[in-house]
């Protein structure tokens, strides 16, 4: 037989649930109060650090951002318009045929209170124009047949640029190969072709580097680069005639 609780009847065991309710969270609340007054003791006691700390944050960033608006940029655009004469002297140089060694020196050393590559490789360190104006150097010394001074500038220059890398180290291949350093020479080309991987300065070096393998008189070495643009490069401009080049390196 069922048994049902009268009207307005209230029993024991939700008064104890309630009572218990009551109690946990009376608790609760009483150790976020502790825990709040620990934060806030541990913030009072430390926050000269915790102030200092920011502070000294926000002191480097602004110091960045500001280095960066105020002095970097400006010099970045100063450097790029010296860049622009030294470029300009460098090009007429290139498709000038009485004066280019004049115009290669006016490149390097500026002219008309405009700085050459020298002067922005020294006075604006850091800047893409002081990067680009470390190749461009190296390019106008082995036009001057100074040799010695392009390895040197040459060497110093990095780039992301993966064509423009490569073209500088095979062009310290080609100062080698002008000193008959050969040996230094086939190292240089090997190292530009196997920089990147494009249908334009790598079989130009894979070339070079077999040729100069050839007069070293290393025909195994130079077969190897003259198939590999036979193979991987079959409609490079490279690649016309190469057949008569493994051929002489089979026999």
């Amino acid at each position: 037989m069922a048994t049902y609780n009268k009207k307005g009847f209230k029993s024991k065991s939700k008064k104890l649930d309630s009572n218990k309710n009551e109690s946990t969270t009376a608790e609760v609340f009483e150790t976020l109060d502790q825990s709040a007054s620990r934060t806030e003791q541990v913030v009072s006691k430390y926050q000269n650090y915790i102030i200092g700390f920011v502070g000294i944050t926000v002191t480097v960033v602004l110091g960045f951002l500001g280095y960066s608006k105020l002095i970097v940029e400006p010099m970045s655009n100063e450097a790029n318009n010296e860049l622009f004469t030294a470029q300009n002297y460098f090009s007429q140089a290139l498709i000038s045929s009485e004066k280019s060694d004049s115009l290669f020196l006016l490149s390097l050393n500026g002219a008309d209170g405009k700085y050459g590559f020298l002067d922005i490789i020294s006075n604006y360190s850091g800047t893409d124009a002081a990067d680009i104006s470390v190749y461009s150097a190296g390019m106008a010394y082995y036009h001057l047949n100074d040799f010695k001074n392009s390895i040197e500038y040459l060497k110093d220059f990095d780039s992301d640029d993966e064509i423009l890398k490569a073209l500088a180290i095979g062009s310290i291949g080609d100062s080698f190969a002008e000193l008959d350093q050969l040996d230094d020479a086939l190292d240089s080309y090997s190292s530009a072709a196997n920089s990147s991987s494009n249908d334009f300065t790598t079989p130009k070096f894979l070339l070079k580097a077999g040729n100069i393998a050839t007069l070293l008189g290393n025909k195994k070495v130079a077969l190897k680069y003259y198939e590999s643009i036979k193979v991987d490069y079959p409609k490079s401009a490279e690649s016309f005639l190469i057949e008569i080049q493994i051929e002489k390196n089979s026999l």
